[in-house]
């Protein structure tokens, strides 16, 4: 009886030490340098090289060649595009960037819009790198991708771009108002398809509960609906929280661990606010070393409330991302 004891108490302790070392590899990322005053954040990799995009004036792009030291290297635009201001005469710093690598080019779907308003733009920029060295850096402006009005009961911001299964593109996109939609885009303008025009419904929540930032993952044979509900931008008040749901298909529907359809209001809790970081939200997904990251901004109790980039690996749990990091 004494073997066996010590037998289950070796088997116990083994378990426990290798719980508590994938508790630790799932920690939120210690991450240093400029990695306040980030908000909206999308990340991509290029020749080893990290690159961050995020809301603020004309686009600031931050580098990182370990992908937990950042500096801030430069902005994608100097001054906003002309077509904008004509289109969004309210805009002021262009908002919530998404980057992606397309058909030989990376390009940066963003928001022009003003808070509260669904007088809103989705412009495009493309580039042949994102190395600001090489002699091929150059961005170019694409234009505008889709708008709204005040007649409409949708609004264009927070673009996400996302390729089906088929190698397909589609651009996500949707905040309040009726919550997040779908366009097919065709492969060579990058542009809304003439051959499927229609405005796909993705999420929506009744008032006054709000959806936006979607990000769509296709892994395993479904898409991974992840969205931002509540309140953002209010710093330590701010009740922002990251849900998911998933389908067979990019079109959906989606629905939430508990079968409740994304277009109901369902959503399954992924990330919230803690004691110090408040209104974690407007996530994206990043793969690094075969681990996948869920890359968001939070607000900072300790420093009066201002946005800071954070970064933790996500746990892939009976077909559904979590989270185990502290806060």
């Amino acid at each position: 009886m004494t073997v066996l004891r010590a037998k289950h108490l070796h088997s116990w302790s083994c378990l426990v030490v290798l719980l508590l070392s994938s508790l630790s590899l799932a920690q939120p990322l210690e991450l240093s340098g400029d990695t306040d005053a980030v908000h909206d954040p999308v990340m991509i990799e290029e020749d080893g090289t990290f690159y961050l995009f995020s809301t603020g004036r004309g686009l600031p792009i931050r580098c990182s060649d370990d992908f937990v030291t950042w500096e801030l290297c430069r902005a994608l635009f100097f001054g906003l595009p002309d077509w904008v201001q004509e289109e969004v005469p309210a805009v002021g710093d262009l908002w919530a960037p998404d980057v992606s690598f397309f058909n030989g080019r990376y390009q940066v779907y963003y928001s022009a819009s003003s808070f509260g308003d669904n007088q809103s733009a989705i412009g495009l920029a493309t580039n042949a790198t994102l190395d600001p060295e090489s002699p091929d850096y150059a961005w170019q402006d694409e234009g505008l991708v889709v708008k709204s009005e005040h007649s409409d009961d949708w609004n264009a911001i927070d673009p996400n771009f996302v390729l089906d299964a088929d190698g397909s593109p589609w651009l996500t996109f949707g905040s309040f108002w009726s919550g997040i939609k779908l366009l097919k885009l065709d492969p060579e303008t990058r542009k809304p398809s003439q051959e499927d025009s229609t405005l796909y419904a993705l999420a929506t929540r009744a008032r006054p509960g709000a959806v936006e930032a979607p990000f769509i993952v296709y892994r395993d044979g479904y898409y991974y609906l992840f969205v931002s509900f509540d309140q953002c931008c209010s710093g330590v008040d701010s009740t922002y929280n990251i849900r998911v749901g998933r389908s067979e298909a990019v079109t959906g529907p989606y629905v939430d661990r508990d079968g409740v359809a994304m277009l109901d209001g369902g959503g399954t809790l992924v990330k919230e606010g803690g004691e110090r970081y408040k209104g974690t939200g407007h996530n994206a997904v990043v793969r690094r070393d075969d681990t996948d990251y869920l890359v968001y901004h939070a607000y900072d109790a300790e420093d009066v409330g201002r946005p800071y980039l954070r970064t933790e690996p996500i746990v892939w749990t009976d077909g559904w991302p979590t989270v185990v990091g502290g806060n």
